[in-house]
């Protein structure tokens, strides 16, 4: 008798068992990518009230110190905003030199306006951890985790972008080698040294930067094992060391 169904039809489960599967696999690969904060955050940049706020400039050209805006870095677990205050001690009239004071003033006209009329400059976030979640700046500044760890090369910005995750595997990486983070007390807000001694070294041309293994980083001035075991001998028992 002849059959029913043609003889291909017999790899059809098989070509279904392919199909099905790559299908899940796909979309489960897709979603591994795709919905994480490594994918959406890194990157953010957020329009700024004004003519913003230029990294480059005042901790690049100027030098300023992270601390003399974030002033409460080193004893608040938030890294304050400054105020319009702060802004003023630079940028009152004739305070600055005459070239960089006429280069700039339209540029800083929303501060000036913005202090006469009593208000604060409402600067947008861009490092936003969930509510759910505790970062404690003072306690990784004060054991010499660099801002540039977490911020990037913020000295070299103009305007500032979101450099890393801020995702829970992110920060759980660190804290599995927290050694690798550690830098000098006294270098933690010195990106340009941190980034140029710390994760790289110059090339022999003195052209190019060339990437540090943990193992090539001296650690200069401290003794970063004695935290690391400390980290791994009494580890947070409760969830509540990192989320609320």
């Amino acid at each position: 008798m002849k059959p029913i169904f043609p003889k291909w039809m017999n790899a059809l489960p098989t070509l279904l068992f392919f199909v099905v599967n790559g299908g899940v696999v796909c979309v489960i690969a897709g979603f591994w990518y795709y919905a994480t904060p490594k994918f959406w955050e890194v990157g953010y940049m957020p329009e700024q009230p004004g003519s913003g706020f230029n990294h480059q400039i005042h901790a690049g050209k100027l030098g300023m110190d992270c601390r003399y805006c974030h002033t409460n870095v080193e004893d608040s677990w938030h890294a304050n905003v400054p105020a319009v205050e702060t802004c003023m001690n630079c940028h009152v009239e004739n305070r600055l030199n005459t070239e960089l004071s006429t280069a700039t003033d339209e540029k800083v006209q929303f501060i000036r306006d913005a202090y006469n009329e009593g208000v604060g400059i409402e600067w947008r976030n861009i490092h936003v951890v969930p509510d759910y979640a505790n970062f404690p700046h003072n306690a990784h500044v004060n054991a010499g985790v660099s801002c540039y760890s977490c911020h990037g090369q913020i000295q070299g910005m103009p305007v500032v972008a979101q450099q890393e995750s801020l995702s829970m595997g992110w920060c759980l990486d660190c804290h599995r080698n927290p050694e690798e983070n550690l830098v000098p007390k006294d270098k933690v807000t010195d990106l340009y040294w941190v980034e140029n001694h710390w994760f790289n070294k110059m090339s022999e041309d003195g052209e190019t930067l060339i990437p540090l293994s943990p193992e090539e980083r001296a650690h200069q001035g401290i003794n970063p094992q004695d935290l690391v075991d400390t980290l791994k001998r009494n580890p947070p028992e409760h969830c509540a060391a990192c989320h609320y």
